[in-house]
């Protein structure tokens, strides 16, 4: 037998890319009550009373607000869940979602 000794060759690590993010907007509309708005924004979205508060008076101030930033998935849900609130309350609330340049 021969004393031949073989070395493993070197692995590449493949290169893992980051998810791109989205953002979850809040559509500003003139039927849906403020405080229905910030009870969303505080059950879905996980926000303070005083943070909510302030992303609702910001959409309707500028017609839209970003609301929070998270992978595409996730925004997608927590948007489609957040509209279907409403509409089930009777509300035209919207959230949409857009990528993140």
């Amino acid at each position: 037998m021969s004393n031949v000794v073989t070395r493993p060759t070197a692995k590449a690590k493949p290169k893992v890319e980051r998810p791109k993010l989205h953002k979850v907007i809040l559509v500003n509309d003139d039927f849906t009550p403020r405080d229905f708005v910030v009870m969303i924004l505080k059950s879905e979205f996980r926000m303070t009373e005083e943070q909510a508060y302030k992303v609702m008076l910001t959409a309707h101030q500028r017609g839209v607000c970003v609301v929070a930033v998270f992978t595409r998935d996730v925004a997608e849900t927590k948007a489609t869940r957040a509209t279907d609130a409403g509409r089930a309350k009777g509300y035209p609330l919207l959230f949409t979602t857009e990528p993140e340049e």
